[in-house]
């Protein structure tokens, strides 16, 4: 019988995409994970089997994390897609809920990160608009520190990945795709500001809206950028289900984007 794009070979399980992920090796890494559940083909179980798969593949004494961020909380007058009247932005910065980790669901990250955010004993950062969620020894730890001033940058997460060596892993996604550049960002010389503006809970149990400058976020070189990492040979590939998974150091990305964005990037 012949097959098709919505009737792969075979389905995908908890064991062959483990197996799969353990042939990558990445038994016991602290692994930052960018993943697309529809690249993976068709998956018994969804993102409840890529989320068990991933940490059979880690194992006891690996660490998986995702990015959960919120970018929907975020000033208003900033939005474009889709943008909203502007008479509706005082409304929005007065009745937004404020960030609660424990509750707030992510946005456009996917179905695998929402499933690790709500996981037992997933532990997620504090930050507002770019919080992380990670499960495993070094969780805790990772995500202990994320001030709301610093959302990629040197007190992030992704700082704390860097100094523990981790790897990332693009699990059918590309490099635009891949948060830990942005550290780089914070690294250029003279890098740009904006000005920024969430909902937050205070610790009183209330909720306001505040203002801080931060690195400007912008990932729309990332693709190039990635592709140029690539071409180092710094970068593992192999199949992940129907996907093509890369792997690479987490630590070695962050050092060559900061170069690369240094030349090619005006500031």
């Amino acid at each position: 019988m012949s097959t098709d794009a919505k009737h792969p070979e075979r389905p995908r399980t908890r064991a062959s995409l483990a197996r799969d992920l353990a042939a990558l090796g990445v038994a016991g890494d602290t692994l930052l994970v960018h993943s697309s559940l529809s690249s993976l083909g068709w998956v018994c179980g969804g993102a409840q089997t890529v989320v068990q798969a991933l940490l059979d593949a880690v194992g006891p004494r690996g660490t998986l994390v995702v990015p959960t961020q919120t970018g929907e909380n975020s000033d208003p007058g900033q939005w474009r897609d889709p943008p909203v009247p502007e008479g509706w932005w005082p409304v929005i910065r007065a009745e937004a809920p404020g960030f609660d980790p424990r509750l707030t669901p992510s946005r456009g990250m996917g179905r695998v990160p929402e499933m690790v955010r709500t996981w037992p004993g997933a532990v997620r950062s504090a930050n507002p608009q770019t919080s992380f969620a990670a499960l495993g020894p070094r969780a805790r730890d990772l995500m202990d520190r994320h001030p709301i001033d610093c959302r990629l940058g040197e007190d992030s997460p992704l700082a704390a990945l860097e100094r523990a060596r981790s790897r990332v892993l693009l699990l059918g996604v590309g490099f635009g795709s891949c948060t830990a550049l942005h550290l780089a960002e914070y690294r250029v010389p003279r890098p740009r500001l904006e000005e920024c503006g969430c909902a937050v809970l205070t610790p009183e149990g209330g909720r306001e809206w505040t203002t801080f400058t931060d690195v400007l976020l912008d990932e729309g070189d990332f693709e190039r950028l990635g592709g140029d990492f690539e071409g180092t040979g710094a970068v593992e590939s192999g199949p992940v289900g129907e996907a093509t998974a890369r792997l690479f150091s987490l630590p070695h990305a962050v050092a060559f984007a900061t170069n690369w964005m240094t030349v090619n990037r005006d500031t």
